[in-house]
């Protein structure tokens, strides 16, 4: 007997498949490009110069009449800037610290608070008013601000910056209280 054994036709993967596979392919490539390009950025470290950005603020946020704010135009003053989500919860257990610790620091105009809001824009100005946030804040629409800080670690990361313009300490997650926000900027006011 003789039987011949055939081959199904080979099907075609379905159009859908293909699309999957393919924005599967392209996401892995983008998260490596962006990969390659954090590798390559200069990370900051206590102790370095911090490069000049300009962060354009929400609206009704302002610093001295302006709707934008200039690092290299704080030179002379402490400088504390927060990056936080209104999706983050350490964030929210933060808020009314750094609050707190501008309203003490303000009138005295040697202090400056930056709020940069970390690839959430829409929901930002809800969290703002929802914590009662009266310092400048602004969105890092394009992330900007954030590779300059070559941030990787998540929200909430807040740097503090001396008069000189050169990064001194950075506080990687929540602060537990309004102290010890106060305690490194007093410590950073008594460096002449």
């Amino acid at each position: 007997m003789n039987e011949s054994t055939q081959i199904p036709p080979r099907r075609p993967v379905p159009v859908w498949a293909q699309i999957f596979i393919w924005t599967g392919l392209l996401v892995l490539l983008g998260f490596l490009a962006v990969a390659l390009f954090r590798a390559q950025q200069p990370i900051i470290k206590e102790g370095s110069a911090v490069p000049d950005f300009t962060l354009s603020l929400f609206d009704g946020y302002e610093y001295n009449g302006a709707e934008q704010v200039n690092l290299l135009e704080l030179r002379g003053k402490v400088v504390v800037i927060n990056f936080w989500a209104s999706w983050c919860v350490p964030c929210e257990e933060e808020a009314a610290d750094l609050e707190a610790a501008w309203r003490l620091y303000q009138p005295g105009g040697e202090v400056v608070f930056l709020g940069v809001d970390y690839l959430d824009p829409l929901n930002g100005l809800t969290y703002l008013t929802k914590f009662d946030i009266t310092y400048p804040n602004g969105p890092d629409t394009q992330g900007r601000i954030s590779s300059i800080f070559n941030r990787n670690m998540g929200v909430p990361e807040t740097y503090f910056i001396d008069r000189q313009g050169v990064l001194r300490y950075i506080q990687i997650g929540p602060f537990q209280s309004a102290g010890e926000i106060q305690a490194i900027i007093d410590w950073l006011l008594a460096e002449q």
